[in-house]
């Protein structure tokens, strides 16, 4: 509809063009570069947080760097084009060939996030089932098969795209998406509807089993403590946890001096540590190797939920929206719908590092050091 120049018309964020073409969206503009430069923000510190800082250095922590590294190519390569095409009102203005390398990078960034979370559920899992198989002081071959996965597969799924898919009959040049609908439900089955499902019975059974251990733990330690004839004192034990070892006060411990220390407790600046030999195995000329999941990994674990829920609360509706406008193509989905859930999932690459901020102390120390250094 042609403007008639009053304030009202010059108040809107997008202007309309003579003969009803839409024009530029400032508003989609300004939010697009503000959302740009906080993602690359935050996840770049995400990943400098882990190379620089000893205490990040994690196996879980190395697959959130491959996390904030989908991130990075979403912000650096997909979302000025997108908000490029969202400034000039939805409108397609340049060549289809850089749109269909555009929907490749969106579907490919996309599905690696979602890929890469499913790695991680996939990798706390062993930690847990596993536990004296799992390397967690340096990053192993199962985990960086486990993140080269994520990858190969993520352009496996996005790869018919740039192969040409998109260049079917009458091709509208002025309208960048995804032209095939078979495609549409293909990818979406692919790159979402599969692999959540996986990952949250994954992440269900993995705290299952580790509130399993631990209260197995616990028993076998007040069994320990409380065997043999041994005149001891039992209380409610003030619980410690750092590298599985459970360190409780030394005071009302024991109700006589004369009562021996039980076989794996030692005593370190009047604190008792309990070992838990039950946790060992030993191969023939080798040492003992205990189970351990460290303070640093449970925290991991905390987080990581929180990860997946956010991810989720984003990325649902735009899959939902994608795949009913692919499957029902009689019904007729706003414009409106379409770009909001899309940004809905956009904002979700800034959202992870907050998470990190709010949830984790070694990435939060990290962040308020580099903040005091440019401010």
């Amino acid at each position: 509809m042609q403007s008639n120049g009053t304030e009202e018309d010059l108040s809107n964020a997008t202007v309309q063009m003579p003969g009803g073409q839409p024009g530029h969206n400032v508003a989609a503009l300004v939010l697009g570069i503000l959302l740009i430069l906080f993602i690359i923000c935050g996840n770049l510190l995400v990943c400098l947080s882990v190379c620089m800082e000893r205490a990040l250095k994690t196996t879980t922590n190395y697959f959130i760097v491959s996390l904030a590294v989908a991130d990075l190519l979403l912000a650096i390569l997909v979302l000025p084009l997108y908000v490029y095409s969202e400034f000039q009102g939805g409108v397609w203005s340049l060549s289809t060939v850089l749109c269909d390398a555009l929907m490749t990078m969106d579907v490919m960034l996309c599905t690696a996030s979602i890929f890469n979370l499913c790695a991680i559920s996939v990798d706390r899992f062993i930690a847990v089932s596993v536990p004296l198989n799992y390397n967690r002081r340096q990053i192993d071959l199962r985990q960086i098969i486990l993140i080269s996965t994520t990858w190969i597969f993520a352009f496996a799924v996005a790869s018919p795209v740039i192969f040409g898919l998109n260049n079917v009959p009458n091709r509208d040049p002025t309208s960048c998406r995804l032209e095939d609908n078979n495609y549409i439900i293909y990818s979406s089955i692919c790159s979402f509807f599969i692999p959540c499902p996986v990952m949250l019975v994954l992440y269900c059974a993995m705290f299952q089993g580790l509130k399993r251990w631990e209260e197995a733990r616990k028993a076998k330690l007040r069994s320990s403590m409380c065997a043999g004839n041994r005149t001891l004192y039992c209380p409610s034990p003030l619980f410690e946890r750092n590298h599985m070892d459970i360190r409780l006060e030394e005071r009302n411990l024991y109700n006589h001096s004369e009562c021996s220390l039980p076989k794996g407790y030692m005593m370190n600046n009047g604190i008792q540590t309990v070992s838990y030999p039950h946790l060992k195995y030993t191969h023939p000329g080798h040492k003992q190797k205990q189970a351990k999941i460290n303070g640093r990994e449970r925290k991991a674990m905390k987080v990581l939920p929180v990860v997946v829920g956010v991810f989720l609360f984003c990325w649902t509706p735009f899959f939902v929206v994608h795949i009913t406008g692919a499957i029902c193509t009689t019904c007729t989905i706003p414009t409106k719908v379409t770009s909001i859930v899309t940004w809905l999932g956009y904002v979700n690459s800034a959202l992870n590092p907050i998470i990190y901020t709010i949830f984790n102390a070694e990435f939060r120390n990290f962040f308020r050091k580099v903040l005091h250094f440019f401010c």
